[in-house]
């Protein structure tokens, strides 16, 4: 039945601390060409399930299949030659490289490749076209969070991973950070995003998760999600962030 579904996340159990888990028996289904975001209260487990699928957490019980193989042991060294790209919500940039060096780095394991895909990403972000010989630790927040998307992008992932990538950014580079992924999307990249503006999150999306207390509490498309009386009432009148 999973291989339907390009990633397929059965009932996993996972945590930092021996014997305490974060997740319990989380479950998720992305289908090839999907933008899925997840929301839920801090605390639910959301950046601990990211982690979880790209191999810096191990899982526990349970299992994850990509493209019907299972990865639940593979490293994130071993995903990223898969084609599944992880952009974290902090520490995302080496701030002493440039922008160019930045981006090189994201192709190391492809270097006959990385001046095509540079110039895929900068047609994607065109500032950071403008500044390649800039270093990044100049960088505003907004242009960092570019900047790590774009490193993602330059293994040419068939999934990318987003731990909150509007984070900490004005309601303008919020803006720009959701309709870069959306194009990344439409572009042929299949995206999990997990995202603190639920209301901005569930817009985008074509299927949301809601997890609390790290299990899913409720899934649907976003359009319904974002009109559903109980999620209204208990998620999104505290996690939204605006309109």
């Amino acid at each position: 039945m999973s291989e339907q579904f390009l990633v397929h996340v059965d009932k996993i159990r996972a945590g930092y601390v021996p014997g305490v888990d974060i997740l319990y028996g989380c479950s998720l289904e992305l289908r090839e060409g999907e933008l899925l975001g997840i929301i839920g209260p801090n605390g639910a487990g959301k950046s601990t399930l990211l982690k979880a699928l790209f191999g810096l957490l191990s899982i526990r019980d349970g299992s994850v299949q990509y493209r019907g193989e299972d990865i639940s042991s593979a490293s994130a060294h071993e995903l990223v030659e898969k084609g599944i790209g992880y952009v974290p919500q902090r520490d995302n940039v080496f701030p002493s490289l440039t922008i160019e060096e930045n981006l090189e780095m994201g192709a190391f394991l492809r270097p006959k490749q990385v001046k095509e895909r540079i110039d895929y990403v900068v047609d994607l972000f065109p500032r950071l076209g403008e500044r390649l010989p800039q270093r990044a630790g100049s960088l505003s927040g907004g242009e960092r969070q570019m900047l790590a998307m774009a490193r993602a992008l330059m293994m040419k992932p068939s999934v990318i991973l987003l731990d909150e990538p509007s984070a900490g950014l004005s309601p303008v580079l919020q803006d720009q950070v959701f309709l870069r992924t959306r194009e990344i999307n439409q572009a042929g990249v299949s995206v999990v995003m997990v995202e603190q503006n639920a209301r901005r999150c569930l817009q985008i999306c074509h299927r949301g998760y809601v997890l609390d207390q790290g299990t899913n509490a409720y899934t649907d498309t976003g359009h319904n999600l974002l009109n559903d009386p109980k999620v209204i009432e208990l998620y999104l009148g505290t996690l939204a962030r605006g309109d």
